[in-house]
């Protein structure tokens, strides 16, 4: 670890929190600061091992030194205290850790800028310092005990409640979600589920919620596809297939970007779904007819059936 006197470019003055879903294992950090790209430096996490958010005058090494004590066994505050004792700036930390059990741990040196502080909860831990105010933590801790849906939603929920509590006192600047989680075969360490950033953005909050939303609706999208190729194809497949292309559809409106309907379309051929697949590619050229041009090229690989007549009924909508 560093042992040099800590430098004023290290100041990366934030809010964030760590957390754990006890219902998937799922492990993930949020941070928001008044600072270039904070996902570069605070946020840590490795599924099946732990997440760590280091800032205030952050120590960088805090993150992955700390994932490999608590990939070792150790719990999440055996790793922070062993981290701590080997650090002669520790008291212009600020770290928080929580380990694959959901047991958090959290430092707030007594040299943070003020005002800062921290909330340990279950699952969780909250952590803010050059706050406009010392209630910021509290509202994160509430905000995020209240809050519905999976944990990169409730996540963003929690930093938004930081800012509606006056957040950072410079401002706002970027925003960054780790979320991390098993691979659909249950292999561990498989990679982040969301990892999603804002490096510079004058209200970067409203920018988060915004990619959070198209990051879910593709998550829709693909739960749709995945659905339509269960063979044999039932009713109660192509039920929630449907429900689950026009959840994608609310969190990502084919006026904004039509990709995810025009992917739609092309599996729905594929299960032939003529109609409902001519109407949707319809609705697509007519948005962005650059969109109709695709179509041939997609024969090749063999998305779209090698048809001339099924082509040209597509191009021609």
């Amino acid at each position: 670890m560093n042992n040099t006197k800590y430098s004023i470019h290290d100041l990366i003055s934030t809010y964030s929190i760590v957390a754990y879903d006890p219902d998937n294992g799922q492990l993930g950090v949020g941070v928001q600061s008044h600072y270039f790209g904070v996902g570069i430096i605070v946020p840590w996490a490795e599924y099946g091992v732990g997440a760590v958010a280091t800032q205030s005058f952050a120590e960088y090494t805090y993150g992955p030194l700390g994932l490999d004590l608590m990939r070792a066994g150790k719990s999440a505050q055996h790793s922070l205290d062993s981290l701590l004792a080997g650090d002669p700036t520790r008291e212009v930390r600020q770290v928080a850790m929580i380990d694959k059990h959901g047991k958090p741990a959290v430092h707030t040196g007594e040299k943070c800028i003020q005002a800062a502080g921290h909330r340990l909860g279950e699952n969780y831990s909250v952590q803010a310092n050059l706050m406009e105010k010392d209630t910021v933590w509290d509202a994160m801790a509430e905000a995020f005990e209240a809050a519905k849906g999976d944990l990169a939603e409730r996540i963003l929920t929690s930093l938004e409640a930081a800012e509606a509590e006056g957040g950072d006192i410079r401002g706002k600047q970027s925003v960054a979600i780790l979320v991390v989680s098993e691979d659909q075969a249950g292999n561990s360490g498989s990679g982040p589920l969301f990892k999603l950033d804002v490096e510079d953005n004058p209200d970067p909050l409203v920018e988060m919620r915004r990619l959070l939303n198209f990051a879910n609706a593709y998550k829709h999208a693909a739960k749709a596809d995945e659905l339509l190729e269960t063979k044999p194809l039932e009713k109660k497949q192509l039920n929630e297939a449907e429900a689950e292309f026009q959840k994608a559809r609310q969190l990502m409106p084919v006026k904004v970007n039509p990709e995810l309907v025009f992917w739609h379309a092309v599996t729905l051929i594929s299960t032939e779904q003529i109609d409902e697949a001519l109407r949707l590619f319809k609705e697509v050229f007519s948005i962005d007819p650059a969109w109709r041009d695709l179509v041939p090229r997609l024969v090749h690989p063999e998305l779209l059936p090698d048809d001339e007549a099924t082509i040209k009924k597509i191009v021609s909508q």
